[in-house]
């Protein structure tokens, strides 16, 4: 098992290891990601049930806002 699994690293590590066009592409991925995760998420999405003022459990607020929602 551990020599399969050893075997199976090695592998992915020689695929990544002879990319070319490939290590451009993920280096584009992993930029976009950590954009979109640790700069516009703080700005566009906030953290609204941490700063809602009442006590109740975060399930019944979040009914509460889809109904009011449906509502509207």
């Amino acid at each position: 098992m551990k020599d399969s699994i050893v075997k199976v690293w090695k592998f992915y590590i020689d695929g990544f290891k002879a990319m070319t066009l490939g290590k451009v592409l993920w280096t584009i991925i992993l930029l976009k990601l950590i954009i979109m995760f640790c700069i516009l998420k703080p700005f566009f999405f906030p953290r609204f049930l941490n700063d809602h003022p009442s006590k109740a459990p975060k399930t019944e607020i979040v009914a509460g806002e889809l109904i009011d929602r449906v509502a509207e």
